[in-house]
Protein backbone atom coordinates (compact mmCIF):
# COMPACT_ATOMS: atom_id res chain seq x y z
CA UNK A 1 0.00 0.00 0.00
CA UNK A 2 1.35 3.15 -0.76
CA UNK A 3 1.60 5.73 1.79
CA UNK A 4 -0.02 9.27 1.28
CA UNK A 5 2.64 11.29 1.51
CA UNK A 6 4.63 9.62 -1.32
CA UNK A 7 1.05 10.38 -3.63
CA UNK A 8 1.84 13.60 -2.63
CA UNK A 9 5.26 14.09 -3.22
CA UNK A 10 4.81 12.45 -6.94
CA UNK A 11 2.21 14.55 -7.60
CA UNK A 12 4.49 17.96 -6.90
CA UNK A 13 7.28 16.11 -8.67
CA UNK A 14 4.74 16.44 -11.36
CA UNK A 15 3.09 20.21 -11.09
CA UNK A 16 7.02 21.04 -11.26
CA UNK A 17 7.85 19.14 -14.24
CA UNK A 18 4.69 21.06 -15.81
CA UNK A 19 5.35 24.15 -14.28
CA UNK A 20 9.08 24.02 -15.65
CA UNK A 21 7.92 22.75 -19.68
CA UNK A 22 5.15 25.23 -19.72
CA UNK A 23 7.94 28.05 -18.97
CA UNK A 24 10.02 26.50 -21.34
CA UNK A 25 7.24 26.77 -24.46
CA UNK A 26 6.37 30.30 -23.21
CA UNK A 27 10.20 31.60 -23.43
CA UNK A 28 10.28 30.06 -26.79
CA UNK A 29 7.20 31.55 -28.00
CA UNK A 30 8.79 34.57 -26.72
CA UNK A 31 11.43 34.07 -28.33
CA UNK A 32 9.57 33.45 -31.59
CA UNK A 33 7.76 36.59 -31.09
CA UNK A 34 8.18 39.09 -33.93
CA UNK A 35 9.38 41.60 -31.65
CA UNK A 36 11.87 39.18 -30.65
CA UNK A 37 12.87 38.03 -33.73
CA UNK A 38 14.46 41.10 -35.10
CA UNK A 39 17.97 40.98 -36.25
CA UNK A 40 20.51 41.53 -33.04
CA UNK A 41 23.87 42.86 -34.49
CA UNK A 42 26.68 40.64 -33.37
CA UNK A 43 30.02 42.39 -32.87
CA UNK A 44 32.09 39.78 -35.66
CA UNK A 45 29.74 41.78 -37.89
CA UNK A 46 31.03 45.33 -36.68
CA UNK A 47 34.21 46.77 -38.81
CA UNK A 48 37.06 47.86 -36.41
CA UNK A 49 38.50 50.89 -36.63
CA UNK A 50 42.22 49.66 -37.89
CA UNK A 51 40.30 47.20 -40.31
CA UNK A 52 39.09 49.93 -42.87
CA UNK A 53 41.62 49.73 -45.34
CA UNK A 54 43.21 52.52 -47.89
CA UNK A 55 41.58 51.15 -50.83
CA UNK A 56 38.43 49.85 -49.88
CA UNK A 57 36.01 50.23 -52.55
CA UNK A 58 32.75 50.17 -50.87
CA UNK A 59 34.35 53.25 -48.82
CA UNK A 60 37.30 54.73 -49.81
CA UNK A 61 39.49 55.99 -46.44
CA UNK A 62 39.94 60.15 -47.39
CA UNK A 63 43.59 60.70 -47.08
CA UNK A 64 44.58 63.48 -45.00
CA UNK A 65 46.41 66.25 -46.36
CA UNK A 66 50.54 66.22 -45.62
CA UNK A 67 50.79 69.40 -43.35
CA UNK A 68 54.70 68.70 -43.40
CA UNK A 69 54.73 70.13 -47.46
CA UNK A 70 53.35 73.09 -46.42
CA UNK A 71 54.97 74.12 -43.31
CA UNK A 72 56.63 77.14 -44.82
CA UNK A 73 53.04 78.72 -45.35
CA UNK A 74 52.09 78.30 -41.80
CA UNK A 75 53.17 80.47 -38.77
CA UNK A 76 54.36 78.80 -35.71
CA UNK A 77 54.40 75.20 -37.36
CA UNK A 78 52.08 72.06 -35.86
CA UNK A 79 50.39 72.95 -32.56
CA UNK A 80 52.17 69.91 -31.20
CA UNK A 81 55.76 68.84 -31.60
CA UNK A 82 55.15 65.17 -30.81
CA UNK A 83 51.84 63.03 -31.59
CA UNK A 84 50.04 62.94 -28.25
CA UNK A 85 48.09 59.80 -29.96
CA UNK A 86 50.53 57.88 -31.82
CA UNK A 87 49.53 55.47 -34.29
CA UNK A 88 48.39 51.88 -32.18
CA UNK A 89 47.17 49.37 -34.13
CA UNK A 90 46.27 47.20 -31.22
CA UNK A 91 43.92 50.44 -30.29
CA UNK A 92 42.45 50.65 -33.65
CA UNK A 93 41.47 47.30 -33.67
CA UNK A 94 39.48 47.74 -30.50
CA UNK A 95 37.51 50.87 -31.46
CA UNK A 96 34.60 50.71 -33.89
CA UNK A 97 32.21 53.46 -35.31
CA UNK A 98 29.06 52.29 -36.16
CA UNK A 99 25.52 53.83 -37.28
CA UNK A 100 22.90 51.86 -36.22
CA UNK A 101 20.33 51.21 -33.32
CA UNK A 102 22.10 50.35 -30.22
CA UNK A 103 19.37 48.15 -28.61
CA UNK A 104 20.23 45.91 -31.54
CA UNK A 105 23.91 45.16 -30.14
CA UNK A 106 24.81 41.91 -28.87
CA UNK A 107 27.38 42.72 -26.65
CA UNK A 108 28.13 42.97 -22.62
CA UNK A 109 26.75 46.96 -21.96
CA UNK A 110 25.17 49.26 -24.17
CA UNK A 111 24.58 53.25 -22.68
CA UNK A 112 21.66 54.89 -22.11
CA UNK A 113 21.53 59.03 -22.18
CA UNK A 114 18.76 60.01 -20.00
CA UNK A 115 18.03 62.72 -17.30
CA UNK A 116 17.76 62.54 -13.32
CA UNK A 117 14.84 60.57 -13.35
CA UNK A 118 15.88 58.09 -16.05
CA UNK A 119 12.64 58.63 -17.77
CA UNK A 120 13.88 61.04 -20.52
CA UNK A 121 12.29 59.87 -23.58
CA UNK A 122 14.40 60.32 -26.50
CA UNK A 123 15.46 58.54 -29.99
CA UNK A 124 17.77 55.99 -27.97
CA UNK A 125 15.86 55.56 -25.20
CA UNK A 126 12.42 54.80 -26.69
CA UNK A 127 14.39 51.77 -28.22
CA UNK A 128 16.25 50.33 -25.41
CA UNK A 129 13.53 50.79 -23.83
CA UNK A 130 10.66 49.25 -26.19
CA UNK A 131 12.80 46.67 -26.69
CA UNK A 132 13.93 45.50 -22.93
CA UNK A 133 10.43 45.70 -22.00
CA UNK A 134 8.15 46.46 -18.78
CA UNK A 135 10.86 44.97 -16.34
CA UNK A 136 13.49 47.93 -17.73
CA UNK A 137 10.47 50.20 -16.79
CA UNK A 138 10.05 48.48 -13.01
CA UNK A 139 13.68 48.12 -12.15
CA UNK A 140 13.81 52.06 -13.01
CA UNK A 141 11.09 53.21 -10.66
CA UNK A 142 11.20 50.59 -8.03
CA UNK A 143 14.96 50.01 -7.76
CA UNK A 144 17.24 52.71 -9.54
CA UNK A 145 14.93 55.56 -8.94
CA UNK A 146 17.47 58.71 -9.65
CA UNK A 147 21.25 59.21 -11.04
CA UNK A 148 23.06 62.73 -10.92
CA UNK A 149 24.47 64.63 -13.98
CA UNK A 150 27.60 63.06 -14.53
CA UNK A 151 26.94 59.80 -12.70
CA UNK A 152 25.69 56.35 -13.65
CA UNK A 153 23.53 53.33 -12.73
CA UNK A 154 23.28 50.07 -14.15
CA UNK A 155 20.70 47.40 -14.92
CA UNK A 156 20.27 43.94 -16.56
CA UNK A 157 19.21 43.96 -20.15
CA UNK A 158 16.70 41.91 -19.76
CA UNK A 159 14.86 41.14 -23.36
CA UNK A 160 18.00 43.01 -25.23
CA UNK A 161 20.38 41.34 -26.75
CA UNK A 162 23.10 43.21 -24.29
CA UNK A 163 23.67 42.11 -21.05
CA UNK A 164 23.67 45.28 -19.29
CA UNK A 165 22.31 49.00 -19.76
CA UNK A 166 24.72 51.53 -18.37
CA UNK A 167 22.68 54.98 -17.95
CA UNK A 168 24.37 57.93 -17.55
CA UNK A 169 22.97 61.67 -17.22
CA UNK A 170 24.70 64.24 -19.39
CA UNK A 171 25.06 67.97 -18.88
CA UNK A 172 22.77 70.73 -20.50
CA UNK A 173 25.42 73.21 -22.73
CA UNK A 174 25.38 76.32 -22.48
CA UNK A 175 28.34 78.98 -23.06
CA UNK A 176 28.13 80.47 -19.89
CA UNK A 177 29.06 77.26 -17.79
CA UNK A 178 30.90 76.02 -21.05
CA UNK A 179 33.61 74.49 -18.57
CA UNK A 180 31.95 72.88 -16.11
CA UNK A 181 29.54 71.17 -19.02
CA UNK A 182 32.88 69.92 -20.50
CA UNK A 183 34.11 68.43 -17.58
CA UNK A 184 30.96 66.71 -16.97
CA UNK A 185 30.61 65.22 -20.23
CA UNK A 186 33.74 63.55 -19.72
CA UNK A 187 32.94 62.52 -16.88
CA UNK A 188 29.68 60.79 -18.21
CA UNK A 189 32.27 59.09 -20.48
CA UNK A 190 34.41 57.75 -18.46
CA UNK A 191 32.36 56.72 -15.94
CA UNK A 192 30.68 54.81 -18.38
CA UNK A 193 34.00 52.85 -19.48
CA UNK A 194 34.96 52.60 -15.90
CA UNK A 195 32.19 50.90 -14.47
CA UNK A 196 32.13 48.49 -17.40
CA UNK A 197 35.70 47.49 -16.32
CA UNK A 198 34.82 47.46 -12.79
CA UNK A 199 31.40 45.17 -13.83
CA UNK A 200 34.44 42.88 -15.63
CA UNK A 201 33.28 43.48 -19.01
CA UNK A 202 35.11 43.56 -22.13
CA UNK A 203 32.54 45.18 -24.59
CA UNK A 204 30.41 48.59 -24.15
CA UNK A 205 28.39 50.34 -27.04
CA UNK A 206 28.61 54.32 -26.29
CA UNK A 207 25.83 56.28 -27.36
CA UNK A 208 26.07 60.13 -28.16
CA UNK A 209 25.51 61.07 -24.47
CA UNK A 210 25.74 65.14 -25.81
CA UNK A 211 22.81 64.68 -27.96
CA UNK A 212 21.40 67.49 -30.17
CA UNK A 213 18.81 68.04 -27.68
CA UNK A 214 21.12 68.84 -24.94
CA UNK A 215 22.35 71.91 -27.27
CA UNK A 216 26.20 70.07 -27.19
CA UNK A 217 28.00 71.57 -30.33
CA UNK A 218 28.90 68.28 -31.78
CA UNK A 219 32.51 68.56 -32.62
CA UNK A 220 33.49 69.81 -29.05
CA UNK A 221 31.14 66.74 -27.30
CA UNK A 222 33.29 64.31 -29.98
CA UNK A 223 36.36 65.66 -29.28
CA UNK A 224 35.96 64.50 -25.61
CA UNK A 225 34.45 61.49 -26.24
CA UNK A 226 36.96 60.50 -28.53
CA UNK A 227 40.16 61.39 -26.44
CA UNK A 228 38.18 60.00 -23.37
CA UNK A 229 37.92 56.65 -25.53
CA UNK A 230 41.52 56.96 -26.42
CA UNK A 231 42.65 57.30 -22.92
CA UNK A 232 40.88 54.34 -21.77
CA UNK A 233 41.87 51.81 -24.46
CA UNK A 234 45.57 53.03 -24.19
CA UNK A 235 45.56 52.33 -20.28
CA UNK A 236 43.45 48.76 -20.46
CA UNK A 237 44.16 46.31 -23.58
CA UNK A 238 41.41 43.77 -23.61
CA UNK A 239 38.46 46.07 -23.62
CA UNK A 240 36.13 46.81 -27.22
CA UNK A 241 34.43 50.49 -27.16
CA UNK A 242 32.06 50.52 -30.00
CA UNK A 243 30.30 54.24 -30.54
CA UNK A 244 27.08 53.94 -31.89
CA UNK A 245 25.97 56.85 -33.68
CA UNK A 246 23.12 58.19 -36.48
CA UNK A 247 24.20 59.51 -39.53
CA UNK A 248 25.11 63.33 -39.28
CA UNK A 249 27.19 62.29 -35.86
CA UNK A 250 29.26 59.60 -37.47
CA UNK A 251 29.86 62.11 -40.00
CA UNK A 252 31.83 63.96 -37.44
CA UNK A 253 33.13 61.70 -35.88
CA UNK A 254 34.49 59.64 -38.79
CA UNK A 255 36.65 63.07 -39.48
CA UNK A 256 37.75 63.87 -36.01
CA UNK A 257 38.56 59.78 -35.17
CA UNK A 258 42.12 60.06 -37.39
CA UNK A 259 43.39 62.59 -34.57
CA UNK A 260 42.97 60.44 -31.94
CA UNK A 261 43.10 57.28 -33.33
CA UNK A 262 45.68 57.43 -36.48
CA UNK A 263 46.14 54.46 -38.87
CA UNK A 264 48.91 55.34 -40.23
CA UNK A 265 51.74 57.44 -40.11
CA UNK A 266 50.35 60.20 -42.72
CA UNK A 267 47.43 60.45 -40.47
CA UNK A 268 49.42 61.00 -37.61
CA UNK A 269 51.40 63.59 -38.63
CA UNK A 270 48.67 65.61 -39.99
CA UNK A 271 46.77 65.32 -36.39
CA UNK A 272 50.12 67.41 -35.42
CA UNK A 273 48.40 70.14 -37.17
CA UNK A 274 44.85 69.43 -36.37
CA UNK A 275 44.30 68.75 -33.01
CA UNK A 276 42.84 71.33 -30.93
CA UNK A 277 45.60 72.82 -28.05
CA UNK A 278 43.34 71.04 -25.31
CA UNK A 279 44.26 67.59 -25.71
CA UNK A 280 43.18 66.69 -22.73
CA UNK A 281 44.93 65.30 -19.28
CA UNK A 282 45.65 61.79 -18.38
CA UNK A 283 42.52 60.98 -18.57
CA UNK A 284 41.24 63.14 -21.15
CA UNK A 285 39.79 65.55 -19.23
CA UNK A 286 39.56 69.21 -20.20
CA UNK A 287 42.64 70.70 -19.01
CA UNK A 288 41.67 74.86 -19.94
CA UNK A 289 44.61 76.65 -18.08
CA UNK A 290 42.42 80.40 -18.35
CA UNK A 291 39.74 78.61 -16.89
CA UNK A 292 41.00 76.70 -14.08
CA UNK A 293 39.91 77.25 -10.60
CA UNK A 294 43.09 76.07 -8.47
CA UNK A 295 42.44 74.10 -5.51
CA UNK A 296 45.72 73.81 -3.14
CA UNK A 297 46.31 69.93 -3.48
CA UNK A 298 46.40 69.34 0.08
CA UNK A 299 42.49 70.16 0.69
CA UNK A 300 42.82 70.54 4.42
CA UNK A 301 44.50 73.80 4.42
CA UNK A 302 43.36 76.11 7.02
CA UNK A 303 41.59 78.63 5.13
CA UNK A 304 38.96 76.27 4.39
CA UNK A 305 38.82 75.05 8.56
CA UNK A 306 36.07 77.94 9.08
CA UNK A 307 33.81 76.45 6.99
CA UNK A 308 34.64 73.08 7.71
CA UNK A 309 31.50 72.13 10.49
CA UNK A 310 28.78 73.94 8.63
CA UNK A 311 29.34 73.96 4.98
CA UNK A 312 28.22 71.27 2.32
CA UNK A 313 29.93 73.11 -0.30
CA UNK A 314 33.76 71.99 0.11
CA UNK A 315 34.48 71.23 -3.91
CA UNK A 316 36.02 68.02 -1.99
CA UNK A 317 32.31 66.74 -0.38
CA UNK A 318 30.19 67.05 -3.02
CA UNK A 319 30.75 63.47 -3.45
CA UNK A 320 28.82 61.44 -6.19
CA UNK A 321 28.10 57.86 -6.44
CA UNK A 322 30.41 57.22 -9.16
CA UNK A 323 33.32 57.13 -9.04
CA UNK A 324 35.10 60.43 -10.53
CA UNK A 325 37.69 62.82 -8.93
CA UNK A 326 39.72 65.16 -11.34
CA UNK A 327 43.46 65.84 -10.19
CA UNK A 328 43.89 67.99 -13.39
CA UNK A 329 41.38 70.85 -12.79
CA UNK A 330 43.89 71.92 -9.84
CA UNK A 331 41.55 73.88 -7.79
CA UNK A 332 42.35 76.00 -4.65
CA UNK A 333 39.37 77.10 -3.80
CA UNK A 334 38.84 78.36 -0.15
CA UNK A 335 35.29 78.45 1.03
CA UNK A 336 34.26 80.84 4.25
CA UNK A 337 31.09 80.76 5.85
CA UNK A 338 29.02 83.59 6.47
CA UNK A 339 25.83 82.91 7.26
CA UNK A 340 24.05 81.46 4.46
CA UNK A 341 26.58 82.76 1.67
CA UNK A 342 29.77 81.48 0.39
CA UNK A 343 32.43 83.24 -1.13
CA UNK A 344 35.20 81.04 -2.90
CA UNK A 345 38.74 82.55 -3.07
CA UNK A 346 42.66 82.36 -4.49
CA UNK A 347 41.08 81.92 -8.58
CA UNK A 348 43.34 81.76 -11.20
CA UNK A 349 41.71 84.01 -13.92
CA UNK A 350 37.86 85.65 -14.29
CA UNK A 351 36.48 84.28 -17.44
CA UNK A 352 34.39 81.47 -15.13
CA UNK A 353 34.38 83.12 -12.22
CA UNK A 354 30.36 84.55 -12.16
CA UNK A 355 29.85 81.68 -14.89
CA UNK A 356 30.44 78.86 -12.55
CA UNK A 357 30.22 80.11 -9.28
CA UNK A 358 27.63 83.38 -9.58
CA UNK A 359 23.37 82.81 -8.99
CA UNK A 360 22.43 79.60 -10.63
CA UNK A 361 21.82 75.99 -9.74
CA UNK A 362 24.51 73.99 -7.31
CA UNK A 363 23.70 71.04 -9.64
CA UNK A 364 25.61 71.87 -12.71
CA UNK A 365 28.77 72.98 -9.78
CA UNK A 366 27.94 69.67 -8.31
CA UNK A 367 27.49 67.77 -11.26
CA UNK A 368 31.17 68.41 -11.98
CA UNK A 369 33.21 68.49 -8.87
CA UNK A 370 30.84 65.88 -7.33
CA UNK A 371 33.08 63.52 -6.41
CA UNK A 372 35.98 66.36 -4.73
CA UNK A 373 39.19 66.60 -6.63
CA UNK A 374 41.52 65.16 -4.59
CA UNK A 375 42.90 63.25 -7.54
CA UNK A 376 41.70 60.32 -9.71
CA UNK A 377 44.25 58.04 -8.84
CA UNK A 378 44.11 58.44 -5.06
CA UNK A 379 39.84 57.93 -5.21
CA UNK A 380 40.15 54.97 -7.31
CA UNK A 381 43.11 53.79 -5.10
CA UNK A 382 40.73 54.14 -2.47
CA UNK A 383 37.99 52.77 -4.29
CA UNK A 384 40.22 49.46 -5.14
CA UNK A 385 40.58 49.29 -0.76
CA UNK A 386 36.93 49.38 -0.10
CA UNK A 387 36.41 46.48 -2.07
CA UNK A 388 38.60 44.38 -0.63
CA UNK A 389 37.78 45.98 3.09
CA UNK A 390 34.40 44.26 1.94
CA UNK A 391 35.37 41.02 0.58
CA UNK A 392 38.41 39.60 2.40
CA UNK A 393 38.16 37.84 5.58
CA UNK A 394 39.64 40.46 8.57
CA UNK A 395 38.90 38.84 11.70
CA UNK A 396 42.72 38.89 12.14
CA UNK A 397 42.00 42.70 12.87
CA UNK A 398 37.90 42.81 14.23
CA UNK A 399 39.29 40.05 16.53
CA UNK A 400 41.18 42.08 18.08
CA UNK A 401 38.61 44.79 19.93
CA UNK A 402 40.74 47.61 19.74
CA UNK A 403 38.07 48.90 16.96
CA UNK A 404 34.53 49.63 16.76
CA UNK A 405 31.32 51.92 17.28
CA UNK A 406 29.82 52.69 20.47
CA UNK A 407 26.53 54.82 20.83
CA UNK A 408 26.38 58.08 20.15
CA UNK A 409 27.21 61.54 21.19
CA UNK A 410 24.65 63.76 22.86
CA UNK A 411 24.19 65.50 19.51
CA UNK A 412 23.17 62.11 17.78
CA UNK A 413 26.26 61.41 15.93
CA UNK A 414 28.31 58.27 15.70
CA UNK A 415 30.96 57.30 18.49
CA UNK A 416 33.81 55.53 17.40
CA UNK A 417 36.00 53.84 20.10
CA UNK A 418 39.80 53.28 19.68
CA UNK A 419 41.55 51.47 22.40
CA UNK A 420 45.65 52.34 21.89
CA UNK A 421 46.13 49.61 24.66
CA UNK A 422 44.94 46.67 22.26
CA UNK A 423 46.43 47.55 19.01
CA UNK A 424 49.12 45.23 18.55
CA UNK A 425 51.53 47.93 16.05
CA UNK A 426 54.34 45.56 15.40
CA UNK A 427 52.61 42.36 15.47
CA UNK A 428 49.71 42.90 13.12
CA UNK A 429 49.46 42.75 9.40
CA UNK A 430 48.66 46.90 8.73
CA UNK A 431 47.43 46.44 5.40
CA UNK A 432 44.31 44.83 7.24
CA UNK A 433 44.27 47.14 9.96
CA UNK A 434 43.53 49.62 7.31
CA UNK A 435 41.42 47.23 5.34
CA UNK A 436 39.28 46.78 8.67
CA UNK A 437 39.17 50.88 9.35
CA UNK A 438 37.67 51.21 5.80
CA UNK A 439 35.54 48.35 6.75
CA UNK A 440 33.99 50.03 9.74
CA UNK A 441 34.25 53.56 9.10
CA UNK A 442 32.88 53.79 4.98
CA UNK A 443 29.29 53.82 6.23
CA UNK A 444 29.51 56.02 9.25
CA UNK A 445 31.36 58.64 7.82
CA UNK A 446 28.66 59.56 5.25
CA UNK A 447 27.54 61.60 7.71
CA UNK A 448 28.66 63.50 11.02
CA UNK A 449 30.93 61.37 13.63
CA UNK A 450 33.26 61.84 16.19
CA UNK A 451 36.13 59.62 17.88
CA UNK A 452 37.30 58.83 21.18
CA UNK A 453 41.04 57.24 21.28
CA UNK A 454 42.06 56.18 24.66
CA UNK A 455 45.90 55.90 25.14
CA UNK A 456 45.50 54.21 28.17
CA UNK A 457 48.02 52.01 29.24
CA UNK A 458 49.53 52.23 25.89
CA UNK A 459 53.18 51.72 25.00
CA UNK A 460 55.48 51.65 22.11
CA UNK A 461 54.73 48.21 20.96
CA UNK A 462 51.00 50.27 20.53
CA UNK A 463 52.65 52.77 18.39
CA UNK A 464 52.50 52.30 14.78
CA UNK A 465 54.51 54.35 12.65
CA UNK A 466 54.28 58.32 11.39
CA UNK A 467 54.72 57.22 8.46
CA UNK A 468 52.10 54.58 8.54
CA UNK A 469 49.41 57.43 9.90
CA UNK A 470 50.73 59.64 6.91
CA UNK A 471 49.86 56.84 4.71
CA UNK A 472 46.20 56.16 5.90
CA UNK A 473 45.74 59.48 6.59
CA UNK A 474 46.31 60.78 2.69
CA UNK A 475 44.61 57.43 1.79
CA UNK A 476 40.94 58.44 3.12
CA UNK A 477 38.97 60.53 1.05
CA UNK A 478 38.00 64.27 2.37
CA UNK A 479 34.40 62.97 3.47
CA UNK A 480 36.77 61.54 6.41
CA UNK A 481 37.85 64.63 7.58
CA UNK A 482 35.38 66.99 6.70
CA UNK A 483 33.02 64.93 8.81
CA UNK A 484 34.88 64.08 11.99
CA UNK A 485 33.64 66.72 14.27
CA UNK A 486 35.54 65.79 17.10
CA UNK A 487 38.18 63.53 17.87
CA UNK A 488 39.24 62.88 21.74
CA UNK A 489 42.32 61.96 23.49
CA UNK A 490 41.47 60.26 26.90
CA UNK A 491 44.60 60.13 29.12
CA UNK A 492 47.23 61.46 26.97
CA UNK A 493 51.25 61.11 27.65
CA UNK A 494 53.47 64.39 26.88
CA UNK A 495 54.22 62.05 23.84
CA UNK A 496 51.14 61.99 22.66
CA UNK A 497 50.56 65.16 23.06
CA UNK A 498 53.86 66.56 21.12
CA UNK A 499 53.00 64.42 18.70
CA UNK A 500 49.78 65.40 17.46
CA UNK A 501 50.49 68.77 17.95
CA UNK A 502 53.16 67.69 15.23
CA UNK A 503 50.74 65.63 13.33
CA UNK A 504 47.93 68.26 13.01
CA UNK A 505 50.41 71.27 12.32
CA UNK A 506 52.17 70.15 9.59
CA UNK A 507 50.37 66.81 8.03
CA UNK A 508 47.07 67.22 9.20
CA UNK A 509 45.70 71.11 10.11
CA UNK A 510 42.27 70.85 8.49
CA UNK A 511 41.71 68.76 12.33
CA UNK A 512 43.94 70.10 14.42
CA UNK A 513 41.00 72.29 15.69
CA UNK A 514 39.03 69.49 16.39
CA UNK A 515 41.45 67.41 18.70
CA UNK A 516 40.76 67.39 22.57
CA UNK A 517 42.93 66.15 24.76
CA UNK A 518 40.56 64.79 27.98
CA UNK A 519 42.76 63.94 31.10
CA UNK A 520 39.91 61.09 32.30
CA UNK A 521 37.30 59.81 31.29
CA UNK A 522 34.85 61.60 32.93
CA UNK A 523 35.52 64.98 30.85
CA UNK A 524 34.04 62.58 27.67
CA UNK A 525 31.03 62.60 29.38
CA UNK A 526 30.26 66.46 28.73
CA UNK A 527 30.15 65.35 24.87
CA UNK A 528 28.85 61.54 25.23
CA UNK A 529 27.00 59.82 27.46
CA UNK A 530 27.97 57.59 29.84
CA UNK A 531 25.30 54.74 28.78
CA UNK A 532 26.63 55.14 25.38
CA UNK A 533 30.05 54.83 25.93
CA UNK A 534 30.95 51.12 26.26
CA UNK A 535 34.51 51.09 27.03
CA UNK A 536 37.00 47.90 28.87
CA UNK A 537 37.15 47.93 32.43
CA UNK A 538 41.27 48.82 32.46
CA UNK A 539 40.09 51.91 31.25
CA UNK A 540 37.71 52.37 33.83
CA UNK A 541 40.07 51.06 36.50
CA UNK A 542 43.23 53.43 35.99
CA UNK A 543 40.71 56.21 35.47
CA UNK A 544 39.16 55.77 39.00
CA UNK A 545 43.04 54.52 40.00
CA UNK A 546 44.87 58.03 38.86
CA UNK A 547 41.85 60.65 39.16
CA UNK A 548 39.43 59.31 41.89
CA UNK A 549 35.90 58.68 41.35
CA UNK A 550 33.43 62.01 40.22
CA UNK A 551 36.16 64.08 40.08
CA UNK A 552 34.59 65.89 37.24
CA UNK A 553 30.64 67.21 37.06
CA UNK A 554 30.09 66.96 33.42
CA UNK A 555 28.25 69.95 31.57
CA UNK A 556 25.14 67.94 29.81
CA UNK A 557 24.08 70.94 27.28
CA UNK A 558 24.21 70.07 23.74
CA UNK A 559 25.81 73.15 22.26
CA UNK A 560 29.58 72.10 23.37
CA UNK A 561 32.36 73.81 22.08
CA UNK A 562 33.11 70.14 20.46
CA UNK A 563 29.92 70.34 18.15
Amino acid sequence: MRLVSDIYNENIETSLGGIAKHLTQQHQRLQNHPHQQQQFVALSNLKRWGEQPEDSRDQPRPRPADYSQFAAHFEGGPKHPVSPFPCDAQINNRFVIWEGDISQLKIDAITNSTDETLTEKNRVSKKIFGRAGAALTSAIIHDVKRCKTGEVRVTPGFFLPAKYIIHTVGPIYSDKYRTASEATLHACYRNVLYKARELGLKTVALCDISSVQRNFPPDTAAHIALRTIRRFLEQYRSEIVIVCLESNARSIYEVLAPLYFPRDQLEERGALWQLPKDIGGLYGEPQLADRQIRIIHNPQHSVMIEADDDSDTSPHDLEMASDVEYSNINLSLAAQLSGAAHSFTQMQGDLDRQRLLGDRPRMVYESVLDDGLEGLEHQERYERLLRRAKTEDLTEVSGIGCLYQSGVDRLGRPVVVFCGKWFPAHNIDLEKALLYLIYLLDPIVKGDYVIAYFHTLTSSNNYPSLQWLKDVYSILPYKYKKNLKAFYIVHPTFWTKMMTWWFTTFMAPAIKTKVHSLPGVEHLYSAIAKDQLEIPAYITEYDMATNGIHYFQPITNTSSPAS
